[in-house]
């Protein structure tokens, strides 16, 4: 029988592009979050030689351009495997969309090939693995909150943010995050105030925003056993807000709206709708806004569809549960 893995979404919480390094990456900043939005990912080891993509989505890869394919290549020269490895992609998630979809579906399929194989890798080598084929994939391996920096790749676990009801938007279209770093790049280069030196600034604000963050959570959960005066309020509610009261934002709004304005009004009518922070995720075009009960987000969900948009209610998936529902 096939192993079974579900393949689950992210969003990002505040997204600083520093200047264009000489090997062609950016440095970044970001906060990842794992949604509940998946993907389901079976992989089969047979007989013979090669690697089989299958997808019914016509807008997913089948060849060795794929993620998945780029993984599977990876792991069964590192653990010397063999056979023919077929991977059948179950597509909910948007291609292109900012959610991560083939990232998740490339460690999907590392943690189902390696459970097909019998022959589990060391945490360095999937590590590895993860941080050649893209800069998203290593933070599926921690799943929950994660800090991603240098190119996103260099990826940190944090304490698990409370839990976050959401409405995600899917827009039909894809933007390709290469051409979204390619028009950053050329906005800078046009715009005499967005130096290379102010986009390293504004990366500094936000890890010291993102340090002062975990910081007060840290003196708030401390009290008076600690000897630690606790701060701020009730930290089950507060931590997200806090983070957004830092002026965390994701660079991409600044390039991908004037391009797709029906993006920019979209994020406008989850914010009339009450979210308590929208935005982008990653380079787009999937949007998200957060609310403060599930029963808000499904209300919420179902009027924008009404009226036309992609939209779905879903939660966040702290660590530890990101986890339990891969292996379940």
């Amino acid at each position: 029988m096939p192993t079974t893995v579900s393949s689950f979404a992210k969003i990002n919480l505040g997204l600083r592009i520093g200047p264009l390094r000489p090997d062609g990456f950016h440095d970044l900043r970001t906060i990842y979050q794992t949604i509940a939005l998946h993907d389901v990912v079976r992989v089969d080891v047979q007989g013979g030689r090669g690697i089989e993509i299958h997808c019914s989505d016509s807008r997913v890869p089948q060849d060795e351009s794929n993620t998945c394919y780029r993984v599977a290549q990876r792991v069964l020269s590192t653990v010397h495997g063999g056979g023919k490895v077929v991977i059948d992609i179950d597509k909910q998630l948007p291609v292109q969309g900012g959610l991560g979809a083939a990232s998740s579906n490339a460690v999907a399929t590392m943690i189902a090939l390696e459970h097909e194989l019998g022959l589990p890798l060391a945490p360095v080598d999937r590590l590895r693995i993860a941080a050649e084929v893209g800069s998203d994939l290593p933070l599926f391996l921690i799943g929950g909150t994660v800090l991603g920096v240098d190119r996103g790749q260099e990826v940190y676990p944090l304490q698990d943010l409370p839990a976050m009801h959401l409405v995600v938007l899917t827009p039909a279209m894809g933007v390709s995050t290469p051409k979204a770093f390619a028009d950053w790049d050329a906005m800078v280069a046009g715009q005499a105030e967005l130096t290379p030196a102010d986009a390293a600034g504004k990366m500094k604000e936000f890890a010291g925003a993102v340090y002062a963050w975990l910081n007060k959570g840290f003196l708030s959960q401390a009290g008076p056993a600690s000897g630690v005066p606790a701060v701020g309020g009730d930290r089950a509610e507060t931590p997200l807000l806090d983070l957004v009261r830092t002026g965390i934002e994701n660079d991409f709004e600044r390039v991908v709206f004037p391009k797709h304005p029906e993006l920019h009004e979209a994020k406008r009518v989850l914010e009339r709708e009450g979210a308590r922070y929208a935005s982008l995720s990653g380079s787009g075009s999937a949007l998200y806004g957060l609310f403060e009960s599930a029963e808000r987000a499904k209300a919420v969900a179902e009027r924008m569809a009404s009226a036309g948009y992609a939209a779905v209610a879903t939660r966040s998936l702290p660590r530890q549960e990101y986890w339990e529902a891969i292996s379940s």
